[in-house]
């Protein structure tokens, strides 16, 4: 199936990850549910840089352990068993489950996605994919504010995600590596 159209109405077209893999482009999508979404060319330093400062916190606690962490650009494909519809390309991924990583990516839900929101990305990050991670069972979902420098921690209980919120003063806690933690001063100094 042809590239989706930047203007294009998300209900003309259904892709499938084999239509995602053929588009030789230069812009960068995310699929959700057969649904193409242009992303952003670039995010913003605040963006890169508390990417970044969370990426060093967490490769350095995995430095000997077997679970990985992997920065965007990244593909996670979260249903390749059934529907072949979603490829999402979130900020960072832990994955402790070796199996589920082959040469496009992830095949299956990571351990724990971060989102890092930009003005162009919220809503999606916020809601839909909110209940796309939720529905695909990853069991820690963070979604950063850079501008508010809070941090929603979503875990995942019993099908629902639970939510706790912190702030630029905090440490938070990951839940699915036991004893790590992140200094949130540190996120956000930049």
């Amino acid at each position: 199936m042809s590239l989706p159209m930047e203007k294009q109405s998300i209900e003309e077209h259904l892709y499938t990850c084999d239509d995602y893999y053929s588009w030789d482009d230069e812009k960068r999508w995310e699929l959700i549910d057969g649904s193409a979404y242009l992303m952003s060319p670039s995010p913003s330093w605040k963006h890169q840089g508390i990417s970044g400062n969370l990426h060093r916190q967490l490769a350095n606690y995995l430095n000997d352990k077997s679970c990985k962490v992997f920065a965007a650009p990244f593909d996670v494909r979260l249903n390749a068993d059934t529907d072949d519809n979603t490829v999402v390309q979130p900020d960072l991924v832990i994955i402790c489950d070796k199996t589920k990583l082959d040469d496009k990516g992830c095949n299956g839900a990571p351990d724990m996605v971060i989102e890092i929101l930009s003005p162009s990305t919220t809503s999606r990050d916020t809601v839909k994919k909110f209940r796309l991670y939720q529905k695909s069972g990853v069991r820690e979902y963070w979604i950063v504010d850079p501008d508010s420098k809070t941090v929603s921690v979503h875990l995942l209980e019993n099908g629902r995600y639970i939510t706790t919120a912190y702030d630029e003063e905090d440490t938070a806690p990951v839940n699915v590596l036991e004893g790590c933690e992140i200094n949130l001063p540190d996120v956000f100094a930049l």
